[in-house]
């Protein structure tokens, strides 16, 4: 099994999820969707795709040149990994259901184009769209109907989740790195993407499923989905990365902050030793040792807002210690270190706004260090649009110094911009069904108009 969707509308599905991309990120230029067909063919095929201006204005649709994921596609057997063969990103994104960035094609491994023709690529990011098997299967068991890999072991039989779609997006020379932040804004968005498709798959299900009943019931139901799909879906991917932004300015703003301070190191600091306690600890498995300092490890990467970080932390690593320290023979001594690099670590959660740092950080003024950091370190339950314009306003500031802020300045216009356009939805969405349920209006003229917002 895999999404069925019909062909309209996986383009138009396609196509807002490129133009998000293309409009949020500023040196993206072309996008490009692949669909994973279903079992045993798995076939690769292009859906759309999109160039965007240098102005960031209009996009040109359609295929700029014709490759073997060209209509009708190019199926699992021809693209895997296997001796002999090129290797192929593709193959990497479905096979591991992990990402591929090729930041140096010239020396990109997996470029066919390099491989066969010894002609490089442009740089680029593949990403996998990903949706649950529980969702998909509707928790039935039916990953045996997946094709092997060349080893000869079934695709994805050990994750809870099958690739329903790639999504590729080019970027200018140089432009783009491994693990950077623009490749954190595509993993986002494809999440959002393999939502999207999985309640587009509902509806048509339910669609379905309803034939039986009466017209109005059927015609009603495609406007509460669509209510839900335009209203819920996009608005909570917009906001989770508008979040993900202001985590990024918070790294850039606290690397500025502790450059020169012997502060620096005290979240590594800590993180070592917690490793290293519970490496040394007798009396622990060792996959429990292992999967608490993989746990310790992803503070290093966490860009929560202090007080939601510490509740992570407490939750996630502190109550783990308790637990440990209880089972396993650690001495009072041995206990108290632990809990000092605890709080040490909790404590560096806060350094960004650390008094004496602050005090000691003379590179922009004193008023504006302030708002700044009160807005940075906000902690946001919904959309702000008046910190968002604020925030704006700031990043021109030059004497800010921060490396990345044009591209985090853009980043919040764009995604302002788009959140006001599915503000503006969710609002005449909410019109139209108050007016159906309340039997004021007709359904069908309904419906309609919902389709022209969206």
């Amino acid at each position: 099994m895999s999404i069925k969707i019909d062909r309209e509308t996986l383009e138009q599905v396609c196509k807002e999820i490129i133009e998000a991309i293309l409009r949020c990120l500023p040196n993206a230029y072309r996008g490009t969707v692949y669909r994973i067909g279903g079992p045993p063919e798995m076939i690769a095929m292009r859906v759309t795709s999109g160039t965007i201006d240098d102005e960031k204005k209009a996009i040109t649709w359609g295929f700029p040149a014709r490759s073997d994921y060209t209509p009708p596609g190019k199926p699992w057997s021809e693209y895997r990994d296997e001796p002999g063969h090129p290797l192929e990103a593709m193959a990497w994104c479905v096979e591991r259901q992990q990402s591929w960035t090729a930041e140096d094609p010239i020396n990109d491994k997996r470029s066919v184009r390099l491989q066969v023709a010894g002609v490089g690529d442009d740089c680029h990011h593949m990403e996998p769209v990903v949706v649950s098997k529980k969702a998909l299967y509707f928790n039935n068991n039916v990953t045996s109907e997946y094709p092997e890999n060349f080893e000869g072991k079934v695709l994805w039989q050990d994750s809870d989740y099958v690739v329903v779609a790639v999504i590729k997006i080019h970027f200018r020379p140089k432009t783009i790195k491994i693990d950077g932040p623009e490749t954190k804004v595509i993993n986002g968005l494809s999440r959002a993407l393999g939502t999207e498709l999985l309640s587009y798959q509902l509806r048509q299900q339910s669609v379905e499923a309803m034939h039986r009943l009466a017209e109005d019931r059927l015609r009603s139901c495609n406007i509460i989905a669509d209510s839900l799909r335009n209203a819920i879906t996009k608005s909570g991917f917009i906001f989770s990365l508008i979040k993900q932004e202001l985590g990024f300015l918070r790294v850039q703003w606290e690397e500025a902050l502790l450059e020169r301070s012997e502060k620096k190191e005290m979240k590594r600091d800590a993180i070592r030793a917690l490793n290293r306690a519970v490496m040394a600890a007798a009396g622990i498995a060792e996959k429990e040792k292992r999967v608490l300092v993989d746990i310790q490890n992803k503070v290093l990467s966490l860009t929560l807002p202090p007080e939601r970080g510490e509740n992570w932390i407490r939750m996630q690593i502190e109550e783990r210690w308790e637990t440990l320290i209880h089972k396993a023979p650690f001495g009072d001594e041995a206990a108290g270190e632990i809990y000092q690099n605890l709080g040490k670590l909790k404590k560096s959660l806060y350094l960004g706004r650390d008094p004496e740092l602050l005090a000691s950080y003379n590179s922009i003024p004193e008023g504006l260090k302030r708002e700044w950091v009160d807005l940075i370190y906000t902690n946001m339950d919904r959309i702000d649009f008046q910190l968002l314009d604020r925030l704006i306003q700031i990043l021109q500031e030059t004497s800010l110094g921060l490396p990345y802020q044009e591209k985090s300045r853009k980043s919040l216009i764009g995604l302002k911009g788009l959140a006001e356009n599915i503000g503006q939805l969710e609002e005449k969405t909410n019109t139209v069904l108050r007016q159906v349920l309340n039997g004021h209006a007709d359904v069908t003229t309904s419906y309609s108009l919902n389709n022209k917002i969206a």
